[in-house]
């Protein structure tokens, strides 16, 4: 027994002896691990102190937006690359771009090779127009120098040292500068050229620069070339307010001195097809009978055909100048055959306009002719073209929307509209219906659209939900909207409706939130109900922000826009207002919001004719100088402000 305890006690023992051991071993690594974490702490500190140290990942240096100006300092060439952590090309070109480091490192001399993760240095990806992944840029002497080449190591390589050399210099801009000593003489001898109007200080503009130089290089190279040109309007404003130019960046497109407007893309790409599309023929020529009968019997636009003998025909010559200006809107032909002018009834020196079948109707011509004669000008032949090219109930689309149904009143007939074999009997049905009501009014447009496509447009008129199958809506002059109570749809139901605001007994339809119970504040707050009685208010000045809720810009401005209110409050004659544009009908097109914040000055003498701020200073001084060189009613001078 007595073994046995002295044994248990020796065991004892060192169980204990072992418990400390272990203790003292984890308190040491709990103080090593505290020791650690305080380095780490300290590592992390001195790394927000600055930022500025320039590391290296596998050959590539890291840059940011606080060590790039130290780092760049004095050198010659360095190849930078902008990626993003998660995009996939980035990803795949990585191991390429290590191998490039590698290589211009070895180089004599060496060229330092950069990474910047445009997601964290902002700055420095905004100051580079960063805007795609990856964004590979050469900079020469702190001048960047664009690469669009292929992302391989061969290809990019030779191009550093290219660029590396002592003797490179960055080739001519491609693009053309107009001043007033030579722009007549260019925009008048071109057969056609593409003109931006731009301001130094616009950032649109400076997003299109890039692109701009890229497409006019291309296109410089094309035969014949196609030359696009630029000019700075806050130095040539004579020739910027010739031409309306009331915004940044204004494109035109000018052929032989005459300008039309261009409504094309804004990058590369785009440009380039626009313009190689605009420097052809408006009109494409017609040989066969069978080309226009296909148009005609499928078609969902009119048939415009010009008929002559030939090219150096006079009046063709009148066609084809009027059709330049109308490119965009309408599709022209011509043709010298006697077979096609047989089918369309034309003869040599007349331009025809034919509907599709689906569009014709015992109230209106199967078709329109104009004779040419030397006296026609070119004016007459482009009206003749609007006013033909809509049959008398069209097919309101969104795709023709812009092009076909701008003009107001227009009557709008909603339901589901469909010309496929299955439904074309159902569709005709309605419209002929609508067809009875639109020929005893002529002074209006109307049409028939589908409700599908224009479900906001019917809820704006306060009609999804009618529970009708056919619903009727009138958009009239002002933006001004009007309904038809729901009820069963008919000719009669129609044209009752369409008296009814004839004679002015309609009320229009405006969203609008509630009018504020009070708005005494120095910025009056407007809403749909109260624009006529704010904004259109002959008797004072305003100045109308319209904005979104979620805007940051509209947010950052908010402090000068109060400021602005309160600087002004003493003028009895002026009113500085705000109006949520995503809650409010804007119920006047004079005031178009195109984007957040837009900003519009209405003066006292000129409601309809409001003065849009273009101008890059939103801040209290930028907005206050705008409203003092417009304003009719300010009593004060800016200093006694």
């Amino acid at each position: 027994m007595r073994k046995v305890a002295l044994l248990l006690i020796v065991l004892l023992g060192v169980a204990h002896f072992a418990a400390v051991s272990r203790c003292d071993d984890d308190v040491t690594e709990e103080k090593e691990e505290t020791n650690e974490e305080d380095s780490d702490d300290e590592e992390s500190d001195d790394e927000g102190d600055g930022d500025t140290e320039v590391k290296e990942e596998n050959g590539v240096l890291i840059i940011n937006d606080k060590n790039y100006d130290s780092f760049i300092e004095g050198k010659d060439t360095v190849l930078v690359e902008f990626y993003a952590p998660w995009c996939g090309h980035c990803k795949q070109f990585a191991p390429e771009y290590e191998k490039i480091a590698k290589t211009l490192n070895e180089n004599d001399p060496s060229i330092p090779v950069a990474k910047v993760d445009a997601t964290i240095a902002t700055d420095l990806a905004s100051r580079f127009e960063v805007s795609g992944y990856p964004t590979i840029k050469i900079l020469k002497k702190g001048e960047p120098v664009d690469y669009d080449g292929e992302r391989t190591e061969k290809a990019i390589v030779e191009k550093v040292k290219e660029v590396a050399h002592p003797d490179w210099k960055p080739p001519p801009e491609a693009t053309l500068v107009l001043t007033k000593d030579n722009f007549d003489e260019t925009v008048n001898n071109a057969d056609i050229i593409l003109v931006e109007f731009y301001a130094p200080w616009c950032g649109h503009c400076k997003r299109l620069a890039p692109e701009y130089e890229k497409a006019a290089k291309e296109l410089s190279q094309r035969s014949p070339p196609i030359p696009l040109a630029k000019v700075d309007a806050t130095v040539e404003n004579d020739i910027a307010s010739r031409f309306g130019v009331t915004g940044y960046p204004t494109l035109k497109i000018f052929r032989k001195g005459k300008v039309f407007d261009y409504n094309g893309p804004r990058e590369k790409y785009g440009i380039v097809d626009y313009m190689a599309e605009q420097a052809g023929p408006p009109s494409k020529q017609v040989q066969a009978v069978k080309q226009v009968q296909e148009l005609l019997k499928d078609g969902d636009d009119a048939v415009i055909v010009g008929v002559f003998s030939s090219e150096d025909y006079a009046a063709y010559e009148i066609y084809i100048e009027a059709c330049n200006a109308l490119r965009e809107d309408f599709t022209f032909r011509h043709t010298f055959s006697s077979e096609v002018a047989k089918l369309v009834k034309a003869s040599p020196g007349q331009i025809v306009i034919v509907h599709p079948e689906k569009f014709r109707s015992k109230y209106e011509p199967v078709s329109n002719t104009l004779t040419l004669k030397d006296s026609t000008s070119v004016s007459e032949v482009q009206d003749f073209f609007k006013k033909h090219v809509i049959p008398l109930v069209g097919h309101r689309k969104p795709s023709n929307d812009a092009k076909r149904y701008t003009k107001r009143p227009l009557v709008v007939v909603y339901y589901g509209v469909d010309f496929s074999f299955d439904y074309r009997k159902a569709t005709q049905f309605w419209r002929s219906k609508v067809l009875e009501v639109a020929k005893d009014f002529p002074e209006y447009t109307f049409a028939i659209a589908d409700e599908e496509d224009y479900a906001d447009e019917l809820k704006s008129l306060g009609l999804s939900d009618s529970g009708e199958e056919v619903n009727v809506g009138i958009l009239a002059d002002g933006g001004k909207k009007f309904a038809m109570e729901p009820e069963e749809f008919d000719s009669e139901v129609l044209k009752d409706f369409v008296i009814a605001f004839k004679k002015g007994k309609l009320k229009p339809i405006i969203k609008s939130q509630p009018v504020p119970k009070s708005n005494k504040g120095p910025v009056k707050v407007v809403v749909g109900k109260t624009f006529d009685e704010i904004i259109m208010n002959t008797q004072k000045d305003v100045l109308i922000e319209f904005y979104a809720p979620w805007c940051g810009h509209c947010k950052k401005m908010e402090p000068d826009y109060l400021a602005l209110g309160k600087k002004y409050k003493g003028e009895k004659n002026l009113v500085i207002a705000k109006m949520d544009a995503t809650a409010n009908d804007v119920p006047n097109e004079s005031y178009k919001v195109e984007g957040f914040p837009t900003i519009y000055f209405a003066p006292s003498n000129s409601k309809q004719s409001p003065i849009k701020f273009e101008g890059g200073d939103r801040t209290l001084e930028g907005l206050s100088k705008f409203l003092e060189k417009h304003a009719t009613k300010l009593s004060q001078t800016r200093d006694e402000l």
